[in-house]
């Protein structure tokens, strides 16, 4: 069997029994049918049985729950969007970019009232983030940021913190300044995502692991087709966020993208005097590149990035989970963050793919002709967003018009990414071009323009 302990921290700590439960044996029909235990279709799952707790609901997922994005992530639980505010309003004005704002900001809280009744100890710590600019080049980064939340009457839930202000929370190399984000909060994601499987079970759903989607049907009564058997329903859910670019309809939709990370062993006493860092906020850079960082409960440093290449062919296999070379570049830029921790160790490393769309827009459809429903497109920012999503998710399967669909990523669909070798030549120079803008910044203090081609196709 799959060593799924070692697939990240928080499986191994998530002080669950990781065995699967048994695979689907044979066709079954049910009311709604959903691919994927992770956050997504967890959620979906959750709402539904909340507002008709007779509904039949199986889950079908090709490991465990929590295998993918959900157990292996940075632990953010965040109100911030996948699209800036700025790009938001933009694209859905003023009016539909502050009712984004202000449900991503409840759902944080929503989460944490879940957990409590729920009785799931997921850790969670409402403390903030922090967005840093390490090096003057960053600062016009989050003043520009500060000053869209302003021009949308929504600066307050945010502030902008000089250095000496930023010191007071956390000491970091060249900590220039920082943008603080009220409404986020460090989970522990393995006890999360663990937790939320055993409520949606007792609430009456079935969950089935170890059973690969091999494809599905729409239609009047669509259908889900496993290696195990056909699961009938009349809705089917997809929501296996990066794993869906395994289905042959949705290969072009989704692009699976690996995030990275490396954990200390927990630090003394004397270094977190050093480094501050008392409220736990959730930590980031203003790179192209992105870093983050969280806290761990036992006193760890969770660092986090983007940099290993993108796969030709939306290739996803167990071992692109680690990678050398983006492995020790990440542990390099903890001590550049920390240098009083040069000589720390590192107890893990691990990473997995997140699900990007082309315009980097969540979608959450619902199809009533077809039958089918989906929930992705999170591009690394879907703890929260999870949440929001599932209960968004429910009110169109179950016909309820709501202010959650009336939000822009209800019945959003993204165009196709490119196909192959194109998408592998533009994602690999996309990727190049954001690794040189951030040194060339960094090298000459310069923020960088925003006008180049890539910054502008990556503006979200």
């Amino acid at each position: 069997m799959k060593d799924y302990a070692g697939t990240s921290f928080w499986l191994e700590t998530c002080g669950d029994d990781l065995t699967p439960r048994p695979s689907l044996d044979g066709s079954v029909d049910v009311d709604v049918a959903i691919l994927g235990a992770g956050y997504s279709g967890l959620w979906t799952a959750y709402y539904l049985l909340r507002r008709e707790p007779s509904m039949r609901i199986a889950i079908v997922e090709s490991e465990i729950a929590g295998f993918g994005a959900s157990g292996r992530n940075g632990a953010w639980c965040t109100s911030s969007f996948p699209v800036s505010a700025q790009v938001l309003a933009e694209r859905f004005g003023r009016e539909r970019t502050r009712c984004v704002e202000f449900a991503m900001r409840d759902t944080v809280n929503e989460v944490a009232r879940v957990c409590e009744a729920e009785n799931i100890d997921a850790h969670f710590r409402k403390g903030g983030a922090l967005e840093i600019a390490r090096g003057r080049h960053e600062v016009p980064l989050i003043e520009a940021e500060y000053a869209a939340y302003e021009s949308l009457d929504l600066a307050d839930g945010y502030a902008l913190l000089d250095r000496q202000e930023l010191e007071e929370r956390i000491c970091v190399q060249d900590g220039q300044g920082a943008l603080f984000v009220r409404d986020c909060a460090t989970i522990h994601p393995g006890r999360l995502v663990r937790g939320l499987a055993r409520a949606v079970e007792r609430h009456g759903a079935a969950i089935f692991e170890r059973t690969q989607v091999t494809g599905y049907s729409a239609g009047p009564r669509p259908v889900l087709h496993t290696n195990q058997g056909d699961v009938r329903a009349g809705t089917v859910v997809l929501a296996g966020e990066a794993y869906l670019s395994r289905l042959r309809p949705l290969h072009r939709q989704i692009l699976p993208v690996y995030s990275l990370i490396v954990l200390t062993e927990p630090l003394t006493e004397t270094q977190w005097r050093e480094i501050g860092w008392r409220d736990h906020e959730c930590v980031s850079s203003n790179k192209y590149v992105i870093d983050y960082l969280s806290r761990t409960v036992d006193g760890r440093i969770l660092f986090g990035s983007r940099g290993e290449p993108y796969h030709f062919g939306s290739r996803i296999e167990d071992s692109c989970d680690r990678h050398e070379p983006t492995h020790k570049a990440i542990k390099g830029q903890v001590v550049e963050w920390f240098p009083m921790l040069r000589g720390v160790h590192f107890t893990h490393t691990w990473g997995g793919p997140v699900g990007m769309p082309r315009d980097f827009m969540p979608s959450v459809r619902y199809e009533r002709e077809t039958g089918v429903a989906t929930a992705r497109g999170y591009t690394g920012q879907g703890v929260a967003t999870t949440n929001l999503a599932g209960r968004c998710l429910a009110d169109l399967i179950t016909g309820i018009s709501s202010p959650l669909t009336e939000l822009p990523m209800a019945g959003h669909r993204s165009r196709d990414w490119e196909p192959e070798p194109f998408r592998w030549l533009a994602v690999r120079s996309m990727q190049w071009a954001y690794e040189g803008i951030d040194a060339r910044a960094a090298r000459t203090g310069r923020a960088p323009s925003g006008r180049s081609l890539p910054e502008r196709l990556g503006r979200h």
